[in-house]
């Protein structure tokens, strides 16, 4: 049988700040097969953030157990849990975290730079990155450069990078307008579907929840639901249902305008 990328047993978090105890996660149990593509949905408050810092190995649970693709990752030191980050997660924020001052080229080596990986190579990677996300032409812009679909593309080249086992994105979308949504979802759609990439997204928006295959519901720290999605939004189709946009119309349907 295929090794699960997740499995969670029982994982509790518990913050305990002296004189308060918050129980942010109460035993939570979940398993995410290789390629699929899963939705974590939850108001604020709900456990989700804590729940993607912890699959993230940003952070170890009170009790409980994570293996992540058979190793238990909750017995990690930190620096052990960093190592494991860099070599098997990507992640993609809802602020793009791109460095200002550097190239889209170099922005996607950064984890490439991290594992110690020679120029040569660290280039022709990220340069592959760039053109899987479809932005092969503009490695030499910065991030200033780019519209916050475009900086999101290679926030999500550079997750790719590092040939991870999951990618985990937290609310990848929160920045940005329908039609810029609508065309990073379809990014991560191909993924997922062409090349086969597990990825694990949070988000508070339902309608950004049906574009993955399965929606995990969080509650007070609890898993309530855990349901596939019967037919998935699909991002391409619901691009092409919007009007176009003023640039992209020809100078006669403008005139009219």
């Amino acid at each position: 049988m295929t090794t699960p990328v997740i499995q969670l047993s029982g994982i509790e978090k518990i913050y305990d700040t002296g004189s308060i105890r918050v129980h942010a996660l109460r035993n939570v149990n979940l398993e995410i097969q290789p390629g699929e593509f899963v939705a974590i949905m939850g108001t604020s408050g709900s456990g989700k953030s804590t729940l993607m810092n912890i699959l993230g190995c940003l952070d170890r649970p009170t009790a409980g157990r994570y293996l992540l693709e058979g190793v238990d990752i909750s017995q990690l030191d930190k620096d052990q849990r960093a190592d494991v980050r860099n070599r098997k997660l990507g992640f993609v924020f809802q602020g793009f975290n791109l460095l200002r001052r550097t190239t889209a080229l170099e922005n996607v080596e950064l984890p490439l730079i991290y594992a110690g990986v020679p120029a040569a190579e660290r280039v022709r990677r990220s340069r592959v990155a760039l053109s899987i996300v479809g932005l092969a032409y503009r490695e030499d812009n910065h991030p200033s450069q780019l519209s916050g679909g475009q900086q999101q593309r290679v926030a999500i080249a550079r997750a790719l990078v590092n040939n991870p086992s999951m990618l985990l994105a937290d609310e990848p979308t929160g920045n940005l307008d329908t039609r810029t949504s609508l065309d990073v979802m379809g990014v991560f759609q191909r993924l997922n579907r062409e090349a086969g990439i597990t990825i694990v997204l949070v988000t508070h928006e339902p309608d950004i929840a049906d574009f993955a295959d399965r929606i995990v519901t969080v509650r007070d720290g609890r898993v309530v639901s855990d349901r596939p999605v019967s037919r998935s939004r699909d991002a391409a189709e619901e691009l092409a249902k919007l009007p176009p946009e003023e640039d992209e119309l020809e100078p006669a349907q403008q005139e009219e305008l």
